[in-house]
């Protein structure tokens, strides 16, 4: 079992060893943040944990929340080692797409991923996301290169206008 949570300041130290020790699961897809500080003010930077230990096993992140018409926004993460392949974030994307729906009242949120990244895909794909496209030179992951990123986004059907925070 899982639950999702806030990033909070007391997470640094915790948050920098996962990275340190996932290293070589996350690269070339991700890197370590450059300001973990900053990565943790995060408005809406949420951690995967165990329910029972609280350890972190994963991340979260809803980024560029465009409201008006929109009403969408991007969708970023990453799953610590040891921790993939298990199963925990296919629940925790489940508990994410509740608050982007049901709290955030998103009507469409987007996950661009290389196409390369097949544990990615399958998450997405499995979450009902839809591939919409593909994105030449996307995104300069890590400030090094420009990587191609395929875009799948899932769409809130339930949604209606209304206030949102």
């Amino acid at each position: 079992m899982v639950v999702l949570r806030k990033a909070e300041a007391n997470d640094l130290a915790e948050i920098m060893e996962l990275y340190k020790q996932s290293a070589s699961l996350h690269n070339p897809w991700v890197y370590a943040p450059n300001n973990y500080e900053e990565y943790l003010k995060q408005e809406h930077r949420y951690f995967v944990c165990c329910n029972e230990s609280g350890n972190i096993l994963g991340t979260f992140n809803i980024s560029g929340i465009v409201r008006g018409y929109f009403q969408s926004a991007y969708l970023g993460y990453e799953v610590f080692s040891p921790y993939q392949g298990k199963g925990y974030m296919s629940k925790g994307i489940l508990l994410l797409l509740n608050k982007a729906f049901e709290e955030l009242n998103l009507h469409r949120l987007e996950a661009n991923i290389q196409p390369e990244n097949a544990a990615s895909i399958k998450l997405v794909s499995n979450s009902g996301f839809v591939k919409e496209g593909f994105s030449k030179s996307y995104l300069r992951v890590g400030g090094l290169e420009w990587k191609d990123h395929e875009r799948w986004a899932i769409v809130n059907s339930s949604w209606s206008e209304q206030e949102t925070s």
